[in-house]
């Protein structure tokens, strides 16, 4: 029979940081939880079954680990910190026996899916505000079996990866995440859970990870397109998309190919329609490049 997992409170949290003269730094964005009904929360939230091998990211002195490991049937950690990285499997091993941990030593913005010793399904993370975005962002790209996440991060940050078209915090990275998976709130987290107790408010997102349909336009095309329309947000896409398309006149001619109105804005515009507006400006590139064609190909 498997031992019970026995989670860190407050007191520990500290005599680990004491025994590894761990002095938390802003740089790594390092706020460790101590509170069990929060991480037993952000297990019960992310979905956490005994099938998954959860990917976890930032996993500090192993207050989430537990947990995680106590509901799935593995855990991936990716940690910076090498003091830290040293520690955890010792932890895991004191708390949580007979768990299948392995740790990854390394930045999770470089991370590849082959640096991975098992391939996870489910992505839970607390992450530092200034790379929340990019951190998310560059796994759903690298790890496309990653099916849901759930992620702690600040937030103004949280508001801005759920959001949606017509909200105030409507913005690139919330047109971006919608590219892989559904967004939501999943709720706030109080600051006085962590330690040192962080200077902002959290709050946690969940996703879910959608089937989408081969198109002829990249990802990377689009997000060019949303990058330009948000660089100006206020200006409308006709004169927010002129430098990317060439001139206003040009934006112009693209969006009404994809049927999105030359004086919207791009808060106003979802991940299809910005799909929409990559592939008309590729067909007018196309036929630019092709001397047999003095017009567009014709549109569907």
């Amino acid at each position: 029979m498997t031992s019970p997992v026995r989670l860190l409170g407050a007191t520990d949290v500290r005599a680990l940081a004491s025994e590894l003269d761990l002095r938390p730094t802003k740089r790594l964005g390092q706020n460790f939880v101590h509170d069990a009904n929060t991480v037993r929360r952000i297990v019960r939230l992310a979905g956490v079954g005994p099938d998954d091998v959860v990917l976890e990211v930032g996993p500090g002195l192993g207050s989430l680990t537990l947990p995680l490991l106590e509901a799935a049937a593995g855990v991936v950690a990716v940690e910076i910190d090498p003091v830290l990285a040293g520690r955890l499997p010792a932890t895991a091993a004191e708390r949580a026996p007979e768990r299948d941990l392995r740790v990854v030593t390394g930045d999770a913005l470089r991370l590849a899916a082959d640096d991975l010793p098992r391939a996870p399904d489910v992505l839970v993370a607390n992450l530092p505000y200034n790379v929340a975005v990019p951190v998310v962002l560059h796994l759903l790209a690298v790890l496309p079996g990653l099916a849901s996440g759930l992620v702690m991060v600040q937030s103004e940050v949280a508001e801005r990866l759920a959001a949606r078209p017509g909200e105030k915090a409507y913005g690139a990275p919330s047109v971006k995440l919608a590219w892989y998976a559904d967004a939501r709130r999943a709720g706030p987290v109080p600051r006085a859970v962590f330690w040192p107790v962080p200077g902002v408010d959290s709050g946690l997102v969940a996703f879910t990870r959608h089937a989408r349909a081969a198109a002829d336009v990249e990802r990377a095309e689009v997000f060019a397109v949303v990058d330009a329309a948000f660089a100006q947000r206020r200006k409308s896409l006709r004169a927010a998309l002129a430098g990317w398309a060439g001139s206003a006149p040009a934006a112009e001619t693209v969006l009404r190919a994809a049927g999105v109105d030359p004086g919207a804005r791009g808060e106003a515009l979802d991940v299809d329609a910005f799909t929409a507006i990559a592939r008309a400006g590729r067909r007018r590139s196309a036929a630019e490049l092709d001397p047999r064609c003095g017009t567009w190909p014709r549109m569907p």
